[in-house]
């Protein structure tokens, strides 16, 4: 079988391997669509994804849709099209009961912040156990459930706010997964939804989407204090300054986009006189079920998917996902 390995800093693979055959618990798919995320593109240009180096051959990807190629079980038949649930939780923790995915200890496909890492989906073949799987509605397209794991992420953190219907709400940063929280504050009620970004293309795409109050940064000043929930989902440091001006009194702040592990200059001083609360966002629990239904209800999120590319290719699609005016997501096809 095929497999896309990163060996270091833009050193990148499309090589042969084995074909794994499943363990006990376990089901082999064949993988169809894999979806590019940014940690995927920091392990490809930097060789790293933060604090986590790659250390040894790592299969990016946890953004998937596949169907099933053979469950020893008998539970699944073949063909039938599923998605995964790319975490598998640590042990139990007292005050953790409601936040698995906080536990130490677990793991995420396509990551190396463990060693041996855990490898990822983008290869035709993939061994996942079977807690992992979600069965599709026969009405969701292959292609477009490739999108179900961001949007979980988009769906986590809007349900961090607390409730955003008939409120007004900013997303900082249009990317893919800024893009999806729009579509989730659209969907939850949102009474307006303010969008922010260095380019004009990704604020077309989130006017689409439900959005409508973009500002172009650089160009457009957002007033101060006024939206009561913001979303930071560049990981920009300036956009979180942006952030607390932005946010009103006892408003809300959540920092969906990775910042990265360094000491960065923010100014939080407005915080303080407002009562803001700054809230991280990280993954997501079940709201990957959610996500599926959310698909499967229309083709509303298909301009999320902006190339669809085939694996063999893979060094042209992360060229192309990185460039936020040319792109969106950019699905692997496998």
């Amino acid at each position: 079988m095929k497999v896309l390995a990163i060996h270091g800093k833009e050193d990148l693979h499309w090589e042969d391997r084995e074909l794994p055959e499943p363990g006990e618990g376990e089901v082999r798919l064949r993988v169809r669509y894999v979806g590019i995320c940014g940690s995927d593109l920091h392990y490809h240009f930097h060789g790293a994804n933060g604090e986590y180096a790659v250390k040894e051959p790592l299969t990016p990807g946890h953004e998937l849709s596949a169907v099933v190629d053979l469950d020893p079980s008998g539970t699944l038949e073949p063909g039938t099209a599923v998605t995964v649930h790319p975490a598998r939780f640590g042990a139990a923790r007292a005050g953790l009961e409601n936040h698995p995915y906080l536990r130490p200890g677990g793991d995420y496909l396509g990551s190396a912040a463990g060693f041996p890492h855990r490898q990822g989906a983008a290869s035709e073949y993939l061994l996942v156990e079977a807690p992992m799987i979600r069965v599709l509605p026969s009405s969701l397209p292959l292609e477009r459930a490739a999108l179900a794991e961001p949007l979980a992420v988009a769906l986590h953190a809007v349900s961090l706010a607390g409730g955003v219907a008939g409120r007004r709400a900013l997303v900082i940063g249009a990317g893919p997964i800024g893009l999806l929280v729009v579509a989730a504050l659209h969907r939850a009620g949102a009474a307006a939804i303010g969008v922010a970004d260095v380019r004009e293309e990704p604020l077309e795409r989130a006017a689409s989407l439900g959005a409508s109050e973009p500002s172009l940064v650089g160009r457009d000043a957002i007033v101060d204090e006024s939206f009561d929930v913001v979303f930071e989902c560049s990981g920009v440091a300036s956009a979180l300054t942006q952030a607390v001006r932005a946010v009103g009194r006892t408003g809300l702040i959540v920092q969906v986009g990775m910042l990265p592990n360094a000491e960065i200059g923010v100014n939080l001083a407005p915080m303080l006189a407002k009562e803001v609360i700054l809230r991280g966002a990280f993954r997501f629990s079940a709201e990957i079920d959610e996500a599926i239904a959310m698909l499967a209800e229309s083709d509303a999120l298909d301009p999320v998917i902006t190339h669809v590319i085939p694996a063999a290719d893979a060094e042209n699609a992360f060229r192309i996902a990185r460039n936020s005016s040319e792109s969106a997501k950019v699905l692997l096809q496998l």
